[in-house]
């Protein structure tokens, strides 16, 4: 209940306060990205791997070739959509997802529903709580940890969450990204989809 309340008032609180920057992000998305729109929503797996459609800010365009082959996501990425992903600002939107209660602010990352059969029975133990918009994982490495390591830490914290744990995740999350630390990567392993062995 505790925690479901700072979800529900913190969301609430953070989308007033961030109401005018938010605008202006969507405003220049939808200019940048050529009628793509601002915003991109998924299929996500939340708590008892229940499905939900995850909001993130869209930062590439739907540009595609001659063939109708979408273009690569090099080539896609706008100037705003690199700024708004290199300073994570693109999952502000996820706020509301956390004030209609589809996800909590501290969690595992949601992830792909077609992940679910390549979890191990220890590695499913992860959908026992609401994902988060940043988790024990996201502070421990991010995009520089295998996998297998992002479930192991995403599994300790089902373990051991707890009010304290939760504001230690939001500071050291805050302090990643100012220093923009761990969202990028040079090793082309760190966004090989799971596929229940990596």
């Amino acid at each position: 209940m505790l925690k479901r309340f700072i979800d529900f008032s913190v969301s609430s609180i953070a989308l007033l306060l961030l109401s005018i920057p938010m605008g202006v992000i969507t405003i220049l998305l939808v200019f940048f990205n050529k009628g793509a729109g601002a915003f991109f929503t998924q299929t996500r797996t939340g708590k008892d791997a229940k499905l939900f459609q995850i909001i993130k800010f869209k930062t590439m365009t739907d540009e595609r070739d001659a063939q109708g082959k979408l273009l690569t996501d090099e080539q896609r990425m706008t100037p705003i959509g690199r700024f708004v992903r290199s300073t994570s600002l693109d999952e502000l939107p996820q706020l509301f997802n956390v004030l209609i209660g589809d996800m909590s602010l501290v969690g595992p990352r949601p992830l792909l529903e077609k992940y679910i059969p390549l979890y191990s029975e220890e590695q499913f133990r992860r959908h026992q709580v609401k994902p988060g918009i940043t988790g024990w994982a996201q502070v421990n490495g991010r995009n520089n940890i295998s996998w297998k390591k992002k479930f192991e830490l995403d599994v300790w914290y089902v373990d051991h969450q707890s009010f304290w744990l939760d504001m230690k995740i939001l500071f050291l999350t805050l302090i990643k990204v100012i220093k923009r630390k761990d969202i990028t990567t040079e090793d082309p392993k760190a966004f090989q989809p799971f596929n229940g062995k990596n």
